[in-house]
């Protein structure tokens, strides 16, 4: 099959969608098939083509953003072309735009469209009221076109009240993580200094865009967090936190305000070739999720598992069964910094064993059987 994915943006840059697009185009091509992707070019000026990992990507120029979503005014040219060769389009929610095109270029072609839905739209002040209005008008138009909607984990279908109405074209295919990619390395003091190892103290990791559009990742609690362990313990953890973004002078004020400056060390944007060490050499990841709308299936927890790395998280998370029952980790309420605080102390001064994670991470999450499952998703709306 010919297969065009469409998600806003596409790998090298970080984020949830862009790695699930990444690795899943990866995967498919594994299986024979051919993948293009068509998405937004994130440092604007001309439209570009790239091979990738074998996949085909066309990055257009865009105008600027709103709600994290690109404008790419020659997208629904480029996918109206590209439709003509595909058998199918794959696109992507929450961010709009491509999506609700994707949509409309598949009826008007009449190739079969499969939805990702990934996490509910939503914002707040003026976004909130925005998003509302999109989720009453497009949104509905956009669920009523697609032909199938993926979800990730199966609570979703009934905690967001946008997908209740199409249960019947609902498939659940859970991510998958690349376990030959991330897995436990070993790295020497030189290094682990370059990327800012505390090798006095455990090290926290916890890696997210630092905007407004994040803030449901829970790093203000993480810091209340360490500011509670400041208080109580002789041996305060090391966190390190990955990501840039507008926000991130706000996030250093708040832990001086708090007095866990010194414990704590902002690396901004985490390179690509560089994530495998951190989540490797982290005592324990840390992913203090608070908005079940807003909060997907958690790909960095998966990450950090077949890493070999421990993981603390909350009940809004995908995978968080997955950590409570199988002893991996710890799942503590939602903005709660005190049992986040207990629970960071308790899980760095336990023992671990980083093959049950990998164990997990290779038997249920693999990215060959998630690729799988899709594919027969696919062959079967174009059968």
């Amino acid at each position: 099959m010919h297969i065009l994915q469409t998600p806003v943006r596409f790998s090298p840059h970080i984020g949830g969608v862009e790695t699930y697009v990444h690795d899943l185009s990866k995967n498919l091509i594994k299986l024979g098939h051919d993948v293009s992707v068509v998405c937004a070019k994130v440092n604007p000026i001309t439209d570009h083509h790239e091979q990738m990992d074998d996949i085909d990507v066309h990055r257009l120029s865009s105008i600027g953003s709103i709600a994290n979503t690109n404008l790419t005014p020659t997208l629904p040219i480029a996918l109206y072309r590209q439709a003509q060769a595909a058998d199918i389009i794959h696109t992507h929610l929450p961010t709009p735009w491509s999506a609700d095109l994707s949509a409309l270029v598949g009826a008007a072609t009449g190739t079969p469209v499969v939805l990702t839905y990934h996490n509910d739209i939503i914002g707040e002040g003026l976004a909130d009221y925005v998003a509302r209005l999109y989720n009453q008008t497009m949104l509905q138009i956009t669920l009523r076109l697609v032909d199938t909607i993926i979800i990730t984990q199966p609570d979703y279908c009934d905690d967001s009240p946008h997908l209740r109405p199409y249960q019947n074209k609902i498939e659940v295919v859970h991510n998958g993580v690349d376990v030959n990619r991330f897995r436990p390395v070993t790295i020497d003091d030189a290094e682990r200094s370059r990327l800012g190892f505390d090798t006095d103290r455990p090290n926290v990791f916890f890696l997210s865009v630092l905007d407004g559009h994040h803030g449901y990742k829970g790093l203000d609690v993480l810091l209340r967090a360490f500011s509670l362990l400041a208080d109580r313990s002789e041996t305060v953890p090391h966190l390190l936190v990955g990501g840039g973004g507008e926000a991130r002078a706000q996030y250093e004020q708040q832990a001086k305000v708090l007095g866990v400056e010194d414990y704590v060390t902002f690396l901004g944007y985490v390179e690509e070739d560089d994530l495998v060490a951190y989540y490797s050499e982290a005592d324990l990841f840390g992913l203090p999720s608070l908005s079940s709308d807003q909060e997907g299936f958690g790909l960095v927890l998966l990450e950090a598992l077949a890493s070999g790395t421990p993981v603390v998280t909350t009940d809004v998370v995908g995978v968080s069964d997955a950590v409570s029952s199988n002893d991996i980790g710890e799942v503590v309420p939602r903005d709660d910094p005190a049992e986040l605080a207990t629970a960071i102390d308790r899980l760095l001064s336990s023992g671990f064993d980083p093959d049950d994670a990998r164990t997990l991470c290779k038997d249920e999450y693999s990215w060959r059987s998630s690729a799988e499952q899709i594919e027969h998703i696919y062959s079967e709306l174009c059968r």
